[in-house]
């Protein structure tokens, strides 16, 4: 077990074993077993009466957005229940009967704590007091909430810079408590706001706002309605956006073609029985996937380029095959483009990618004779040394193709967090943006910093190096989610306070700075009061549109506070009630943040009213084919270089993975059910060839190493299962493997993390 110095804390929980079960992969994703699962989990935790009023209102026009994943809703959700299995599991956690108050922390030391698992961890209940962890203690212990707003503001007063605070902030929050925190963070003098984005779509980002000029997707839900083929990159959303499967199903049903490329056979993406039909529980299910292209882990790039050789082939011979009015009108870049994909050979690129040439052919043909196409996509693209280029060559293609600004076509990157791409929209950044930083200062009185800040990967650093000595999280689980888990573990010590908004403790709270505090905070489905008054949010979610949430259920405590308001007493606290903002009253009545949410943020006009309802679409210029903001005014085709892995003879790719039973660091339970793995996650999943070939068994036990920068990294103690993924390739689950992923190597310009190829070794017990 690693564990590190100061407080006898382990970085990364137990590698004991928890008694596996193996199964045969499941063939299909949801039906009857997911909705048996879903309400035992809901009703373990909230009990019978409380899970059916909360489940009715979940997703509803008139209730809250779930917890979970941004994936929209439809313009009429449905009243049987606008949520799926991980939906309700994700609600069953926040919405907890179970308790950590000073009793639970009198009794469980940190030291204990961090020796439990994170599964241990997340079940041990919602968080209801404010809590302070002392430099000279083990034990938490309870703290009042303006004692704890002092001591933080008396911390930020110490540091000689305010660039030695670390700001940073999970996708759960609303868009009135990111932009409070935003516009706080700015007023005190730092750009340092890493936010989780950075450690997953940050390549998305990057490469569309590059290319397209805007840092987000193109298509609405109702595109899928239209769409004649989606194609689905390195995704598993039959377990991180269950909801995606209907849409993906009435694409099908309207006589749509779905492809899959991923390195595994995922069941979401096989068949879907639809639970809120009666012929998706009595029938066979539909199947989705028409092809499956079973890639090489990151060799994303030498598939797309022979698809387009091909389909360049093609279009050369018939001249029907691009759409050259689009290209000519609304593109630059398509010549060189097309010199840079005759440099490579076919048979290079198969050998490449791995995927059989007859299945790459269906999927030429396919894509020749129609032109409504939709990619999307996740973490199994952007988290590479090369994220950026692999978005890139997704939008090269479907400029090729001319399926942009029209109805059933576009991109679709599926963010993870139900409001990741809010909290970007509303100021949550470390890059700096004069337009933003110019409209702050016209509404609220004072000059933003306009020095770039801190991503999450230099923020590790710079609290390993002692550059920074404050760290504060606006929810999110920093530790579990970030890279190199042991060299992080060390950063967060070698601060002089970290604090973390929360709902529910996890293994951040228990790895901390020389003083930490927790402040818990109501959950999304908590009824929000403020003298008499209910008070809602609003959230963006995954294809940018804006709606209201507004939760109804009793908060677990009396002591709990708002995000806003924690925000506003820190930074009331701090400047002491003299600041042009006004922290207090701001930050206790919503409706005013929204007002200068609707000043500061383009698109958000009339917010207060058009929030209602289903919400409303923030501008995005690529439905509108509106390039005007890029060199030329025009899309750019890009030329993107093959990845490079120069493997030595004993070194596998590996990627990290979700279980069934998780959403990002949050475990659920210990069963993989599609992947038939139940009550273990410390497991490696290997092609049987591989297996044999290293004299290896299924269920033997073994050791993963990572060495980069001539240092090793290791992930102790995993069973071997062998599975169907490609030779060379390996699969682990998340937070556990997080300790292989080098802090340093990273994705160009996006710096995210390497997490979806890892160079290991493994090493038999």
């Amino acid at each position: 077990m690693s564990t590190i110095k100061k407080r006898n804390i382990s970085a990364v929980g137990p590698n004991e074993f928890t008694g596996i079960k193996l199964k045969e992969p499941a063939n299909y994703a949801a039906g009857i077993p997911a909705v048996k699962v879903a309400l035992q989990h809901a009703f373990k935790e909230m009990g019978v009466v409380k899970s059916f009023h909360a489940l009715s209102q979940m997703n509803q026009k008139e209730g809250f957005d779930c917890p979970g994943c941004a994936w929209p809703d439809p313009e009429k959700p449905s009243k049987l229940g606008e949520y799926c299995e991980n939906g309700v599991k994700a609600l069953a956690e926040e919405a907890t009967n179970k308790k950590v108050d000073q009793n639970f922390f009198s009794k469980h030391s940190v030291e204990e704590l961090s020796n439990w698992s994170d599964y241990q961890i997340g079940k041990s209940g919602r968080l209801v007091e404010p809590m302070i962890l002392k430099p000279d203690s083990i034990h938490y212990e309870p703290i009042s909430w303006q004692d704890s707003y002092d001591l933080i503001a008396e911390e930020l007063r110490k540091l000689d810079s305010p660039n030695e605070a670390i700001f940073y902030t999970s996708g759960r929050s609303s868009n009135e408590a990111a932009f409070l925190y935003g516009l706080f963070v700015r007023a005190f003098g730092t750009n340092n706001m890493p936010d989780c984005s950075n450690m997953c779509h940050e390549s998305s980002g990057v490469a569309l706002s590059e290319t397209l000029g805007i840092g987000k997707g193109s298509v609405k839900l109702e595109d899928f309605d239209e769409a004649e083929v989606v194609i689905v990159m390195g995704q598993n959303p039959g377990t991180n956006h269950p909801r995606m499967l209907s849409a993906l199903q009435k694409c099908k049903e309207n006589g749509g073609k779905v492809i899959s490329i991923n390195p595994l056979e995922e069941a979401g993406l096989i068949r879907f029985k639809n639970p809120q039909q009666v012929k998706g529980i009595l029938s066979s299910g539909t199947p989705l996937t028409d092809i499956h292209l079973q890639v090489k882990i990151n060799q994303d790039v030498p598939l797309l380029k022979l698809i387009i050789k091909k389909l360049a082939a093609l279009d050369k011979e018939k001249g029907d095959v691009f759409d050259h009015e689009f290209i000519k009108t609304y593109t630059k870049g398509y010549k060189e483009l097309l010199k840079d994909i005759k440099q490579y050979q076919e048979e290079d690129l198969i050998r490449l990618c791995g995927v059989k040439e007859e299945l790459i052919d269906e999927v030429v043909a396919l894509l020749a004779k129609n032109d409504k196409i939709i990619i999307c996509w996740a973490m199994g693209l952007t988290q590479h040394k090369n994220g950026v280029e692999n978005i890139k060559e997704c939008v090269n293609l479907l400029l090729l193709k001319g399926s942009l600004g029209k109805p059933g076509a576009g991109t679709c990157p599926v963010r993870g967090h139900s409001n990741v791409q809010g909290d970007r929209t509303v100021g949550i950044m470390h890059h700096v943006s004069p337009a933003l930083n110019k409209s702050i200062e016209a509404t609220f009185g004072f000059t933003p910093p306009d020095t770039e800040g801190l991503d999450t990967v230099h923020a590790i650093e710079a609290m390993y190096k002692k550059k920074a000595k404050v760290f504060i999280a606006l929810g999110g689980n920093f530790l579990s989610a970030a890279s190199d888990t042991v060299y992080t573990a060390e950063a967060l010590q070698n601060c002089s306070l970290t604090v973390n908004i929360s709902t529910k403790l996890n293994r951040t709270h228990l790895v901390t700075g020389k003083t930490a505090l927790i402040l818990p905070t109501l959950g999304r489905s908590e009824l929000d009061e403020k003298n008499g008054k209910q008070r809602f949010f609003t959230v963006e979610n995954s294809m940018g549109k804006v709606h209201r949430s507004k939760g109804l259920m009793k908060p677990v405590s009396d002591n709990l506070k708002s995000e806003p308001e924690i925000v506003g007493g820190i930074a009331n606290a701090y400047f002491k009630g003299n600041h042009a903002v006004q922290w207090k009253s701001l930050s206790e009545n919503y409706e005013l943040i929204r007002e200068k949410i609707e000043v500061v943020i383009k698109g958000f006009n009339n917010i207060e009213h058009k929030s209602k309802g289903m919400g409303f679409y923030l501008p995005n210029n690529v439905r509108d084919l509106d390039f005007s903001k890029l060199p030329g005014q025009k899309a750019q085709f890009s030329i993107c270089n093959l990845p490079e892995h120069k493997l030595k003879e004993d070194e596998f790719i590996l990627m990290t993975i979700r279980s069934h039973d998780q959403f990002n660091t949050t475990i659920y339970g210990l069963d993989d059910r599609y992947r038939g793995i139940y009550n273990e996650r410390r497991v490696v999943l290997m092609n049987h060839e591989d297996v044999k070939q290293y004299g290896l068994k299924k269920l033997d036990i073994i050791n993963l190493t990572s060495h980069y920068d001539n240092k090793e990294r290791k992930a102790i103690n995993f069973l071997v299962i062998p599975y169907n993924i490609p030779k060379g390739n390996m699969a682990a689950y998340f937070p556990e493997t997080n300790v292989l992923v080098p802090y340093n190597h990273f994705a160009d310009k996006s710096h995210t993390p390497i997490s979806k190829s890892i160079v290991v070794r493994m090493h038999k017990v």
